[in-house]
């Protein structure tokens, strides 16, 4: 059996090589192949283009980077035409995947759709897209079967990846504060500086940027940096399970705090012209997974101009209180319940060869 993968970004790329772990342990006679990353070429899955040469976030990045965006697809398909999969898994991203999705669907190849794309925030017409070009949705949470219930389209809840993920890094925290500035270059630019200038504030504590993988080193480099603040290629998973505290820019790394039990203040800030047209469009209460699943505003969320160095040293200080410790943790445990049990890898890889 020979299988094509789609993961534009460094989660997608986690959730998918998670999922060809458990593909391989069901059925050992499969291929991989397609574009993702570091950690789907650790599984064995041939990477014909690297996510980081795909990753585009907002409406004016997406613009910019049109050409690019069409060479892409193009080269995309001619892998396609040229191997003839039995099937392709396409891991969120879906500007890009369910033009994918759509392609693949015309000339006979079964379409597997991992991680729901998050139409329930915006474009939810493109729930009947959906219907017509994926032939399984596998969704990660809860309450996007319900949603899918609504338009009758029949979908599989697997549970939440993250929850496998975690298990095989032991929790130890050393005091540290995790500086999560995002993976993309234009998120890194806008939130590192305002982290940096916190860190410098607090002298006594040790703060770790996480590097993205995607990244190099120079991208950190634009700002002054306190002697107290390091970087750190280990990885989000391995300097989170080591840290007491963490300031995240929005984005799974969210929910990954979460699950690591590390009190966090959720923050996102980037071009002016890309946030206006998203706060027209999108329809959600909340930028966090955290918050979105548990619907409510457990975490604070410092969205654009809020996110100060003002508002951002405020809401730390609040953070090092006992109180706001306890209160997160015990909502941390409300999340754990609802996103299901471990083993999310596992009936994923089931669903994809049933």
């Amino acid at each position: 059996m020979k299988i094509a993968m789609v993961a534009g970004e460094a989660s997608g790329d986690l959730h998918a090589a998670n999922l060809v772990k458990e593909i391989k342990r069901l059925k050992s006679d499969v291929t991989f192949f397609g574009f993702g990353g570091d950690k789907m070429a650790e599984q064995g899955v041939r990477i014909d283009k690297h996510y980081h040469e795909m990753a585009f976030m907002g409406f004016v990045e997406v613009i910019k980077n049109l050409k690019k965006i069409k060479a892409n697809f193009k080269a995309l398909y001619a892998i396609l035409e040229r191997e003839k999969p039995d099937k392709i898994i396409l891991i969120d991203f879906p500007g890009f995947n369910l033009r994918v999705a759509k392609w693949a669907k015309e000339r006979g190849i079964e379409v597997v759709y991992y991680v729901s794309p998050q139409i329930w925030a915006w474009k939810k017409g493109r729930v009947h897209t959906i219907k017509k070009v994926v032939d399984k949705m596998l969704c990660i949470l809860p309450f996007e079967k319900d949603f899918y219930d609504q338009y009758d389209y029949n979908v599989h809840f697997v549970g939440h990846p993250l929850l496998d993920a975690i298990e095989d890094i032991p929790y130890e925290d050393n005091g540290t504060v995790a500086l999560l500035p995002g993976s993309r270059t234009q998120e890194i630019h806008k939130m590192l500086p305002t982290m940096l200038k916190l860190a410098e504030q607090h002298a006594e504590m040790q703060f770790v940027v996480v590097k993205a993988p995607s990244q190099n080193e120079n991208v950190y480099q634009a700002s002054a940096w306190p002697k107290n603040v390091s970087l750190s290629s280990a990885g989000t998973a391995k300097v989170l399970s080591n840290s007491s505290l963490a300031i995240v820019t929005s984005g799974t790394a969210t929910l990954e705090t979460a699950l690591y039990n590390v009190p966090q203040i959720v923050a996102y800030k980037g071009s002016t012209i890309s946030v206006w047209i998203a706060r027209m469009v999108i329809k959600v209460k909340y930028i966090s997974l955290v918050n979105l699943i548990l619907d409510r505003a457990l975490l604070t969320e410092l969205i654009q101009d809020d996110f100060s160095l003002k508002n951002l040293s405020k809401e730390f200080d609040l953070l090092l209180t006992e109180s706001k410790k306890q209160e997160l943790l015990k909502g941390y445990e409300e999340l754990k319940q609802m996103l299901g049990n471990k083993g999310a890898s596992a009936r994923a890889a089931e669903l994809v060869l049933s």
